[in-house]
């Protein structure tokens, strides 16, 4: 990515949609001798020119009798397409989808139980936001393959003239101390968060050991109403105060990076990528932007972060499972991780590869993140709150003095209603 943008990272941690090239699997091997053609989807921005060109010749010089054919899909339409493919019989090989995805994909039937490749694959090092969304009524679907996530991206200069050493705040309630205290001095600003920034605020609400929806006796319920959630969303609301940005409207509107760029703000909540955008915007602030992890509860723990990324599935249709099986243990084994970490700045599939991003402040920071990631709630349905999402709602009900309890019912009620059609 070299993490393009927040619209991106939605993207990625949405799934929202390949468009272009239809094409299936050529199965051409046979007693000829000829090469078996392995087609794969892969998404735009997934990979460099650079890297897939190494990739594809390592992997065919490891094997001869594949031909590996990478199509770069684009994210529009994404959804629209794989459905389709998984219900055609000439589906790809290989298909990249949006972690939160794969329960949907799964659900209609057109992808292949991988659980009994788990273990081969280090199953047990996945990180969590990517490997729990890849599950779907307890079978494993979705491969790991690369994560993304928020940190906080702060400004130096800010905090040196505050005495404030970011190292010191591994607490939720050491950041909001010193993020009080950054706010003020001539109109700067300790945080900028937009008050209907959902992902931030589910983070703080794991935190506190609660969660958008739970399954209960296989129905769907919202949970905002739990005193733990109610929790989370009183931090948020703490933090928020801490800075000028809208109660109404989320990181997109107007787009944080502009704000942080062009105002005294101290930090934003964002994807690393976010800092090279505002030096892009604002040369000024070369030299001047660092990266921490969302701070959690305690000392010993980051903070929850909602796990943006992708996965790898292979269609129940696809012609060449085995060899669909090759590449992704290859693409998701140790050396492709630790290069593709390094090429892309994405954060490896694995808990005991975050050494390949230390490197990079901002990967790093993501890495460390990443390990105590989550994902929404894993139901082909949630798209449907998404598409409603009264949590927003809910959030500016609270941050504009409506009863925390009352609105975070009625938001309960409607995620309630739209996981269970």
């Amino acid at each position: 990515m070299k993490i393009r943008t927040l619209a991106c990272l939605t993207a990625l941690a949405t799934g929202m949609a390949l468009s272009g090239c239809s094409g299936g699997s050529d199965d051409s091997g046979g007693d000829d001798g000829g090469q078996r053609t392995l087609d794969v989807w892969l998404m735009r921005d997934s990979v460099s020119q650079e890297f897939q060109e190494e990739f594809t010749t390592a992997f065919e010089d490891a094997h001869p009798d594949i031909s590996l054919e990478i199509q770069i899909q684009q994210w529009n339409g994404i959804g629209e397409r794989v459905t389709a493919a998984l219900a055609s019989g000439d589906a790809p090989d290989v298909i990249e989808v949006g972690n939160t995805q794969v329960a949907q994909y799964a659900a209609s039937g057109g992808l292949l139980d991988l659980s009994d490749r788990v273990a081969a694959l280090g199953g047990e090092d996945w990180l969590p936001g990517l490997a729990e969304p890849g599950v779907y009524e307890g079978a494993q679907y979705g491969i790991p393959y690369y994560a993304a996530n928020r940190v906080v991206i702060y400004r130096t200069d800010l905090f040196e003239a505050a005495g404030i050493d970011p190292a010191t705040l591994t607490t939720r309630e050491a950041w909001l101390e010193a993020t009080e205290a950054l706010n003020g001095p001539e109109g700067q600003q300790g945080i900028y968060l937009p008050g209907q920034n959902w992902y931030v605020l589910s983070g703080f609400i794991w935190d506190e050991g609660g969660d958008l929806a739970v399954e209960q006796d296989g129905a769907w319920e919202g949970t905002l109403d739990t005193p733990e959630a109610l929790a989370g969303m009183d931090f948020y609301r703490q933090l928020q105060a801490h800075g000028d940005g809208p109660r109404d409207s989320d990181e997109a509107e107007p787009p944080q990076v502009e704000v942080f760029a062009s105002q005294e703000v101290a930090q934003i909540i964002a994807v690393p990528g976010g800092a090279g955008l505002a030096v892009e915007r604002n040369p000024e602030l070369e030299g001047r932007l660092g990266f921490f992890p969302v701070p959690g509860v305690t000392a010993d723990t980051p903070g929850s972060v909602f796990t943006g990324g992708s996965d790898l599935v292979i269609p129940a249709a696809a012609a060449n499972q085995e060899d669909a099986h090759t590449f992704i243990e290859e693409l998701t084994g140790e050396e492709w991780q630790t290069r593709l970490a390094e090429a892309m700045s994405y954060v490896p599939n694995k808990t005991t590869l975050a050494a390949a991003a230390a490197d990079d402040p901002g990967t790093a920071a993501m890495a460390a993140g990443a390990a105590n990631g989550r994902a929404t709630p894993n139901t082909p349905a949630w798209a449907a709150v998404e598409a409603e999402n009264p949590i927003k709602d809910y959030m500016t009900a609270v941050l504009t003095g409506r009863d925390p309890e009352e609105a975070a019912r009625e938001a309960s009620e409607v995620i309630t209603r739209a996981l269970n059609p």
